[in-house]
């Protein structure tokens, strides 16, 4: 009798696994609920860049998956028809990213637009006869100088660059498969951005997120407003103004849907948002959500999501409820929530992350949705069952590496005050020995940390490192004075939440004291830079994207100026002592942590300037101190940057804890 052959041993997971994890995303399930088209991007190492490609599959799950487009490019935003004949799809297959469709049964794909700009929020009619978009208008002339004149807060956005003063606006283009380039007509127009188009199922209203304030280009505010392609009435606004407003939604029978809060007084632009419905006829609007104070859509953050759609409900084909994400302790939810009230129902996706979900005419859910242990898969589930995951694009590299173990952990900061959060330990952890530890900050302030997979946290787990991650005061997930907890006070009880968690893995038989370090990006960042100059307890600290100098920080953000009035409580210019109270670099001369400073040098949403005036502060002070600048990349590099950055990002964040708190070879072998 022959022994069976050994199985081959699992691996611990690397930067490189990078390359190895298919990044699964925005699944649409096809109307009667057969098939549902999906996009697998993967990360190209001799390209140094991005693959994505449409593939389909059975919605039962029978049968192989199938790559639906080709190339060497990316396919992207999938959307069948409401007749099921024609599958929607963005590409930059002819060289810029451009409008195509496909037959459902296959054969070669048509183009629908051309020029630079490409479209963006593609939806159908319910004709299934064309598709609406929005994209900015072509350019003009080019100017005869290359000097720029500035005149609005809004010049300049992170991952953009410079903005040229051209607006979007919504387009609707034909589809009658002749093969030939149609002539998109323009619906929208003004001296405003149109976006996140939807139009009603009678063909007659078009409801666009704008905003159309005098002060438009020096404010976030939106609204929701209702354009006649029936009559020629004038565009209606719909929203009562002064607050946020968009991803809005018609239902079969003419209701209008969207999420948005009020930025009114007490919590400002951290108000919740909620679902709200407007009734043409009476011009009434109510909201759905009421008391439920959990955040409609996906807050969670992870760095194993690629192109992930921002999605709106989505209304069930009897008007009488919408489907939503929902982020809730950590986890995102598949919702239902009826129109006429009550607390939202959960229908898929309890224990996981889903980022986004698509709605079969019987109610069939198709989504994509991670858990630490698994990248995103595409699973589909019947109105009344239990879900099924009908893809398994990364089971050969599941099946290859060995996962560290996780923990769901909640502790008190501030008296009443529990906090939540998540412990990774290495997969080869042993009870008695102690292993270095890492506290992880998230960014936001206003996201989340959750269930979802997080390909860093694991490589931390993997070299050795107890990896704790948590949601402070100031997170979304856990009700409207949780995440309005930083309302100005960051470095307050944020810093207090922070050190509690810090406190909480201490008493861990299995954490070195003496080996405990910080690491956080962006608003992270900000409080890894603080965290440096309140206590001498972290032995190392990693700062990414990070902020230092609020007062500077203010005039050259593509962004903070216009919502930090509200979080730091007032501009620095009639509030510059609490503006410096809360600069890390007022307690710069306290840091005795050796610090790696991690920044972009084209991110504009946290200027390079706020991590080269730490670097020099501390440098000038004799600290320990590194800075690794990243050229071409913009506030997201360990997110979307280019695959080489990412890896040698995560090294370099390694090896600075390898440096001065190294794990013990026992923890590694």
């Amino acid at each position: 009798m022959t022994s069976p052959e050994p199985a081959t041993p699992r691996r611990p997971i690397t930067v490189d696994d990078l390359y190895a994890i298919r990044l699964v995303a925005d699944p649409n399930i096809s109307p009667d609920g057969s098939t549902v088209a999906y996009v697998i991007t993967t990360v190209e190492r001799e390209k140094n860049g991005y693959r994505s490609n449409i593939w389909r599959v059975a919605a039962d799950g029978s049968g192989t998956p199938s790559r639906f487009t080709s190339g060497t490019g990316k396919d992207t935003s999938p959307r069948w028809s409401p007749d099921g004949n024609w599958l929607a799809f963005l590409s930059d297959r002819s060289g810029s990213n451009q409008l195509w469709v496909l037959p459902a049964s296959g054969g070669e794909a048509t183009r629908l637009t051309d020029g630079p700009d490409g479209p963006a929020d593609i939806a159908w009619s319910a004709d299934s006869q064309a598709i609406i978009f929005s994209r900015k208008l072509p350019a003009g002339a080019a100017p005869d100088s290359d000097v720029r004149v500035i005149t609005t807060l809004r010049y300049r956005f992170d991952g953009e660059g410079f903005l040229d003063g051209r607006r979007r606006q919504v387009f609707r283009v034909a589809v009658d498969g002749s093969g030939d380039l149609p002539t998109a007509e323009q619906l929208t127009d003004g001296d405003w951005d149109n976006a996140q188009p939807a139009i009603s199922a009678d063909g007659a209203s078009l409801a666009v997120a704008s905003n159309r304030d005098d002060d438009r280009d020096d404010s976030t505010f939106s609204d929701i407003w209702v354009h006649d392609l029936s009559g020629g009435a004038a565009p209606r606004k719909v929203t009562p103004g002064g607050g946020v407003y968009g991803a809005p939604a018609w239902s079969p029978n003419g209701t209008l849907a969207w999420v948005g809060h009020s930025e009114a007084k007490p919590w400002g632009n951290v108000t919740l948002d909620d679902i709200q419905l407007w009734d043409a006829a009476s011009d009434e609007i109510r909201g759905l959500l009421g008391s439920y104070e959990r955040e409609p859509g996906g807050a969670a953050i992870s760095d194993m999501k690629y192109a992930a759609p921002n999605p709106k409900p989505i209304w069930n084909a009897t008007s009488d409820a919408l489907y939503s994400l929902i982020s809730d302790r950590g986890s995102v939810t598949v919702s239902s929530i009826a129109t006429a009230g009550g607390a939202p129902t959960v229908l898929a996706g309890a224990d996981t992350e889903v980022h986004s979900v698509t709605v079969a005419n019987d109610g069939t859910l198709a989504f994509a949705a991670s858990t630490m242990q698994l990248p995103a898969e595409v699973f589909v589930q019947q109105p009344g069952g239990g879900s099924l995951q009908i893809t398994h694009a990364n089971a050969d590299f599941l099946a290859s590496v060995e996962l560290g173990q996780v923990e769901e952990i909640t502790f008190e900061s501030d008296p009443g005050v529990e906090l939540h959060g998540w412990i990774v330990r290495p997969a080869n952890f042993d009870a008695s020995q102690q292993y270095p530890t890492l506290i992880n900050v998230h960014g936001g302030p206003h996201g989340m940390y959750g269930l979802g997979f997080f390909h860093e946290f694991h490589v931390q787990a993997a070299r050795g490192y107890i990896v704790v991650y948590t949601n402070p005061r100031g997170s979304s997930g856990y009700g409207q004075s949780f995440v309005a907890g930083t309302h100005a006070d960051w470095g307050g009880a944020d810093w207090r939440d922070i050190s509690a968690a810090t406190d909480y893995a201490a008493a861990l038989p299995e954490v070195d004291t003496d080996r405990i370090g910080i690491i956080g990006g962006s608003y992270g960042g900000y409080m890894v830079n603080w965290a440096v100059g309140q206590t001498t307890r972290y032995r190392a600290a990693v700062t990414q994207r990070s902020t230092a100098n609020r007062i500077s920080l203010y005039g050259t953000s593509d962004y903070n100026m216009l919502y930090n009035d509200w979080e730091y409580g007032g501009d620095p210019y009639t509030n510059a002592a609490f503006y410096l109270e809360r600069s890390p670099l007022t307690y710069v001369r306290n840091v005795e942590t050796p610090v790696l400073i991690v920044h972009s040098e084209n991110d504009l949403r946290c200027p390079i300037s706020q991590g080269e005036e730490f670097f020099v502060a501390l440098k000038k002070l004799g600290k320990t101190v590194e800075m690794v600048r990243f050229p071409n990349e913009s506030h997201g590099l360990n997110r979307t940057g280019q695959p080489k950055h990412r890896v040698e990002h995560m090294e370099r964040s390694i090896y600075w804890f390898d440096r001065f708190m190294p794990a013990s070879a026992a923890a590694t072998e």
